[in-house]
């Protein structure tokens, strides 16, 4: 395996907070990249403070923030803005993800910048965008699932609900991170860098393309079907005789017939009119469950697991946090290491596309300001 990485060669410096920036940037240095994180003197990224569940640390900023080199820096004063200035000469990339406007009034926004450097890729990253009504509105995970209709089609009929991890910034950070390779692979070939602007509103409505489509020209939307399927029938969680329950999903008639034989013992239910296709399974879905569980509580999650697996049906453990760190694919697969961090080491998940060519890098989490002096000494400056 090479010991080289395909962004060896590359610097990031990164004006970031919370989760969208972080995860790009934590992602490109995966991939080699060098990636110099600027944070306030003192306390640093506010992410630092969201807990303290990581052995001391905070969750969200161990997951995004290793293999990072900080500089605390307090851009505020003169000495400061220009030791930061003279570190983004020498980048390749430059991602952010201050308030709206903030770069701005810095004098450190994409036109300025690749005015004096055209090889520069600049990356902003925001709530909904550079431009238009919305642009100088705060935004957060939470609001923005709720911005692109995400909270309206997931939890039951009774309750809207938000996803249990911060999907907007996630789905940001990511086409940040894949659009930050593009324009490294095309400033390759022109050799002019490039200005990004990714929103995190914009990001999460691409994800919600199939409840916008299902819901075109005024269709009614999905409904909400907590951890079931709008429109499939049987699929989700279905309890057991043991107080367990197994996630199942049934696709199409042919699943649906070997269901009912293998699984339910019941050939004849797959021709009843009221479950003979996916529409009148849909409609019929209590009438299905109450089907479904009443053969299901005589049974272990054992049992209906074997049944599903020798009907080949598709079918998953509802498993907890506690259950996924042990979870014997993972383990199989040697998919956990360790990352050293200011409070010791701590266990890291691979990145999850496995390379044959290289092994990603895997980092420490730093401390605020680790690396100034190193940083400050590369620059020839003293703060």
């Amino acid at each position: 395996m090479s010991a080289t990485r395909p962004l060896d060669h590359i610097t990031v410096v990164s004006l970031e907070q919370a989760i969208a920036a972080p995860l790009c940037t934590r992602h490109l240095a995966d991939l080699g990249a060098r990636v110099i994180k600027v944070e306030r003197p003192g306390s640093g990224d506010f992410a630092r403070d969201y807990d303290k569940r990581a052995r001391g640390q905070a969750s969200h900023f161990v997951w995004v923030n290793r293999s990072k080199e900080s500089l605390a820096l307090d851009i505020k004063q003169p000495s400061h803005l220009a030791a930061l200035r003279a570190l983004i000469g020498r980048a390749d990339v430059l991602v952010q993800n201050l308030a709206p406007g903030a770069t701005t009034r810095l004098g450190l926004d994409a036109p300025t910048l690749r005015a004096a450097q055209p090889s520069l890729i600049v990356c902003d990253i925001s709530g909904y965008g550079l431009d238009g009504p919305y642009r100088d509105r705060k935004a957060y995970d939470l609001l923005i699932q709720g911005e692109a209709g995400l909270i309206s089609v997931t939890g039951t009929p009774e309750a809207p609900s938000k996803t249990g991890n911060s999907i907007a910034d996630i789905a940001a950070g990511m086409y940040a991170y894949s659009a930050i390779l593009a324009a490294i692979i095309q400033r390759g070939k022109t050799g002019e860098g490039s200005h990004i602007d990714v929103s995190m509103l914009e990001s999460l409505v691409e994800w919600m393309g199939y409840p916008l489509y299902y819901s075109l020209d005024g269709a009614p939307p999905p409904a909400r079907a907590g951890a079931s399927h709008a429109a499939i029938q049987p699929y989700g969680p279905y309890q057991t005789g043991d107080g367990g329950a197994v996630i199942l999903g049934v696709q199409n008639q042919r699943e649906w017939e070997r269901f009912c034989e293998v699984v339910l013992g019941q050939p004849g239910l797959a021709a009843d009119p009221r479950f003979d296709s996916v529409a009148s399974r849909s409609d019929n879905r209590q009438a299905l469950q109450a089907a479904i569980l009443e053969v299901f509580a005589g049974l272990s999650s054992e049992q209906v697991t074997q049944r599903l697996d020798q009907a080949q049906i598709a079918n998953s453990r509802m498993n907890t946090m506690a259950e996924v760190w042990d979870h014997p694919q993972l383990r199989a697969r040697d998919r956990w290491t360790q990352i050293d961090s200011p409070s010791g080491p701590l266990p890291a998940l691979w990145p999850p596309a496995a390379q044959s060519a290289f092994d990603p890098y895997m980092g420490p989490v730093p401390r605020v300001g680790e690396h100034n002096e190193a940083i400050l000494r590369e620059l020839g400056m003293g703060l």
